[in-house]
């Protein structure tokens, strides 16, 4: 049997769409456009598809590939598809989502964890239990190369044994809250790490009190601190062996993750 597969990409940046119909070859969409293609059983739940994702797009950034045909569908199922099609589908980029009869596909990339879980959450409780959700949505990496980027493979260095930033360690604070502020809101974790030289203990401690500092320093220059937050690993995440002076400098190391 078959059952209307409806098929949205949203591509970078902007909204696009790009799906195929059996024997239909689908039209190139401009950059913020959205091409919806599949086959429905009558031209109501054409018109009501469509009015839906003029409603959330904008009339003229809905491109109709949408056919009519002899297809069977669930019950209800143009409502549930009501639901689906919402303006947080605005905010997945270069993804997909797909409605065949009762299976639902969601594809793409979004900012972090905490939107990737809200978006699957709503698309599963908004429908019944009979319908199958594939929730293959992904968290962008675009927003932590801002922050490797910025801070290059260098060490924020702190005089030794305190939490008190030498000047070469200031200068790539200052690149790193110039790199936070192009995140717009985004919330960052800093954490802290040490070698494995002296007790656990105050290795833990000291990572804490210097990611805590870097906290305060990026706050001073105009980052709001609630979207930081700081941690201390101690010696426990080496990126290098310590049995060297070189792999001890750089297991000192302050590390800036995008939040999950």
């Amino acid at each position: 049997m078959r059952h209307l597969t409806a098929t949205l990409f949203l591509l970078a940046c902007a909204t696009g769409a790009q799906a195929q119909t059996a024997g239909l070859a689908p039209a190139t969409p401009e950059p913020g456009q959205v091409l919806v293609s599949g086959t429905v059983p009558d031209e109501a739940s054409k018109a009501s598809v469509l009015a839906r994702l003029r409603e959330v797009y904008g009339s003229d950034k809905v491109v109709d590939q949408i056919a009519v045909g002899q297809v069977a569908m669930p019950a209800n199922w143009n409502g549930y598809v009501q639901k689906l099609i919402t303006p947080e589908l605005k905010q997945i980029s270069r993804g997909q989502l797909k409605i065949d009869g009762s299976n639902v596909s969601l594809r793409g990339e979004v900012a972090n964890e905490a939107l990737r879980q809200k978006i699957a959450s709503n698309v599963a409780t908004s429908l019944n239990p009979t319908y199958t959700v594939n929730n293959g949505l992904r968290v962008s990496a675009a927003d932590q190369s801002v922050l490797d980027s910025a801070l290059a493979n260098r060490i924020v260095e702190f005089e030794s044994g305190k939490t008190t930033f030498t000047p070469a360690g200031r200068a790539i604070l200052d690149e790193m809250g110039a790199a936070m502020l192009k995140l717009k809101g985004r919330k960052v974790d800093i954490i802290g790490h040490t070698d494995n030289q002296g007790l656990r203990a105050s290795n833990q401690g000291l990572s804490q009190a210097r990611a805590e500092a870097v906290k305060t320093y990026l706050a001073g220059k105009g980052i709001n601190g609630d979207l930081l937050t700081a941690s201390g690993q101690g010696p426990d995440r080496p990126i290098a062996s310590n049995d060297s002076a070189d792999g001890r400098a750089r297991n000192r190391r302050i590390e800036f993750r995008m939040a999950q």
